[in-house]
């Protein structure tokens, strides 16, 4: 791949991170109601999950994906499950400071039991590890995008594909990073949005219904 090819899949990759969904909003809303840290984790669990589908469609998993009907609709149905059961979570969660996972504001870390915040981090890192893991959708995203951008006549294709996902896993990242760090900002500055808090999550919950709900109803993409 020559520069101005290599340019443009990064271009083309950071916009497409850019573009709110599922994903932007489960980092926002951990962010918001957790801190900054919170936010991150949620990143790296949907980068961990990113992970698994590049390297599952360059092993050939996601063109079986797309072959198999019956494949594609076994993950669809659990990936739609779960993000209804994490939208419904977000809906019935009790207010803020009544959840499992301590809500952090500036010099309150230090007051937090160590132990109960490490196990929040890990479950918002798995939950959104499996949001993404479950989404057969991205897996074939990663299965269309990525080839227009190696060569036919390139030697090795399957490594080809697995180091620009790399690239792409990482510059998304990066944005999402981004996602977290401004979310969580705009919780500390501003008190209208700590004050409807209780609000935002049920908003994103009903959200992730919608996903799910989507993803349910969507149809197999070779048809």
């Amino acid at each position: 791949m020559d520069t101005s090819q290599l340019l443009l899949f990064i271009a083309a990759g950071l916009l497409l991170n850019l573009t709110p969904g599922p994903d932007v909003l489960y980092i926002v809303t951990n962010a918001l109601r957790s801190g900054a840290r919170a936010g991150m984790v949620a990143a790296l669990g949907i980068t961990a999950g990113c992970f698994v589908h590049i390297v599952a469609a360059a092993l050939g998993v996601g063109a079986l994906l797309t072959a198999s009907g019956s494949a594609f609709a076994a993950l669809k149905w659990l990936g739609a499950a779960y993000l209804i059961y994490v939208g419904l979570g977000l809906m019935l969660q009790r207010r803020a400071g009544a959840g499992s996972m301590p809500v952090v504001a500036t010099n309150s870390i230090a007051a937090c039991d160590r132990k109960n915040w490490a196990n929040g981090l890990k479950a918002v890192f798995f939950q959104g590890f499996w949001t993404n893991v479950l989404n057969p959708k991205v897996a074939l995203f990663f299965l269309a995008f990525v080839p227009q951008f190696i060569a036919p006549d390139m030697a090795n294709k399957p490594l080809a594909f697995l180091l620009l996902g790399l690239l792409f896993n990482f510059n998304g990242l990066c944005v999402n990073v981004g996602w977290a760090l401004a979310a969580a900002w705009m919780a500390s500055r501003l008190v209208a949005v700590r004050a409807g808090l209780h609000w935002l999550e049920r908003a994103a919950g009903l959200m992730f219904v919608g996903f799910g709900i989507r993803l349910a109803l969507s149809g197999h993409p070779s048809r």
